[in-house]
């Protein structure tokens, strides 16, 4: 039988599995792990029945996972580092902080832009949101802001910051792809991302002001916290070694490591006597909190290395089915015959966005959602005359900065596994992932910000 895929059969694999995955998680509300092992499980049989052997079936789900083999390992460290940084009270000591500065009618815009700092100095938006993201959460919660809005700020702000940063490994595999240098890369993506930063931040204004913080709750959290943990100056410590690192642009795993490391060391100077197995149970299954207050318990009762289990599981299956996707050439096979037909820039570019976003939710990786698209589209690019520039742009737009928004995806199970909210319930709020793409088209079709190769005249 022949093994080769037409485009009518890719379009309709890729139809039927969406749909499924769809239905499952949008109209029922079941997790996506089980709904994405179904498709794995039709997959399978329907490559069988193509001619594939077990041996490439297995191929295409080890390839599938190899990907995601470091960033894996990065959730299993940031999983032990948030419960020490709970036991330590640095984000206890981030809240208290916080509190103090933070006005109620400022807060929403606030929390975004202090993410969209951090998340520009470390370059890694998972590092943010469980970080410096679980802290400003804890305090939105006291202050009754809704849960889903302050995530999407949180995200929002993380988000920026990653793809704005010369230390993010999405940005720099963009710039690579496409083989555009990488400073003039960043400066180049200005042309959406300023807009998109700009009505994100308006929004966010507006929104945040929509409700009345409960000043009560939020004297009654910081006073809970300030009997419970230690908070003082020295919960910065970690964070200046966070920074430090991305400075000296060491690797997520030494800094993690080096993170943990000096928690511990601040665990063991705050009490002497903490146990080794209370200190292995703690990393192993994070921190739980005893206090008086059910709300306080139920927010800083996290972290610990399998917590993180569920999103491995799912991100394992997702990208299982994305390797097979890829292996057996299906999405290639839906993606190559659109090459032909993009003419002007217009066209182009939205069809490399929808394509980004495509991935995204067929595979739910943000790295291949970068890479497939940017070796599909970029002879297109060069036949009409535009600058790597252009394409690397539209790589991060239509991306790296979606894969938040999938349930499914990487990022997205990352992101509600570490801040308790769902991928559906954030989404509406997470602002920036969604205009950046937009304000990406509409660089396109208008011209504005459109970088051309040198030799065009335009």
């Amino acid at each position: 039988m022949k093994k080769k895929v037409s485009f009518a059969e890719s379009l309709t694999i890729l139809a039927i599995l969406l749909m499924i995955l769809g239905f499952a998680v949008i109209k029922f509300g079941l997790s996506p792990e089980v709904p994405v092992l179904f498709t794995v499980l039709l997959l399978t049989f329907w490559a069988k029945f193509k001619g594939f052997t077990w041996e490439e079936i297995q191929d295409g789900i080890k390839e599938g996972i190899a990907v995601a083999i470091i960033p894996i390992f990065i959730f299993i460290l940031i999983g032990a580092l948030i419960g020490l940084w709970i036991k330590a009270g640095i984000i206890p000591s981030i809240m208290v902080l916080g509190f103090k500065l933070i006005s109620g009618s400022f807060f929403i815009p606030s929390v975004f832009i202090v993410c969209a700092i951090i998340g520009t100095a470390v370059g890694s938006g998972f590092t943010t949101i469980s970080t410096v993201g679980i802290a400003l959460f804890g305090i939105g919660t006291s202050m009754n802001a809704n849960p889903a809005l302050v995530a999407g700020a949180i995200i929002s702000g993380a988000v920026f910051g990653d793809k704005m940063s010369p230390l993010s490994d999405s940005t720099n595999l963009s710039s690579a792809v496409a083989e555009s240098e990488l400073f003039a890369h960043i400066k180049n993506m200005m042309w959406s991302t300023i807009p998109a930063f700009l009505v994100s931040f308006i929004l966010f204004w507006i929104l945040g002001n929509s409700g009345n913080s409960n000043l009560g709750k939020i004297e009654h959290t910081s006073s809970i916290l300030q009997s419970q943990f230690v908070i003082n100056w020295w919960a910065a410590v970690p964070i200046i070694l966070m920074l430090i690192c991305a400075w000296r642009k060491i690797p997520a795993i030494p800094t993690l490591f080096i993170n943990i490391a000096a928690t511990v060391i601040m665990i063991f100077i705050q009490d002497p006597h903490t146990s080794v197995s209370g200190l292995n149970n703690l990393i192993l299954n994070g921190f739980v909190a005893k206090t008086s207050d059910a709300s306080v318990n139920a927010l800083l009762t996290r972290g610990g290395i399998s917590s993180m289990m569920g999103t491995v599981a799912l991100i394992i299956s997702t990208l299982s089915l994305g390797g097979m996707l890829m292996k057996f050439k299906i999405v290639q096979s839906a993606m190559d015959p659109l090459v032909s037909h993009l003419n002007t820039p217009g066209k182009l570019i939205t069809v490399t966005i929808l394509s980004g976003i495509g991935i995204n939710l067929f595979v739910g990786e943000q790295y291949l959602s970068v890479i497939l698209p940017g070796r599909a589209f970029k002879v297109a690019y060069d036949k009409l005359g535009l600058s790597p520039l252009a394409l690397s742009r539209v790589l991060e737009d239509g991306g790296s900065v979606i894969n938040y928004l999938i349930p499914w995806g990487v990022a997205g199970s990352f992101a509600a596994s570490t801040l308790g909210v769902p991928v559906l319930s954030f989404l509406p709020f997470t602002f920036f992932s969604l205009l950046s793409p937009i304000f990406s088209i509409l660089s396109g079709i208008t011209g504005i910000g459109l970088k051309w190769a040198k030799k065009q005249t335009k």
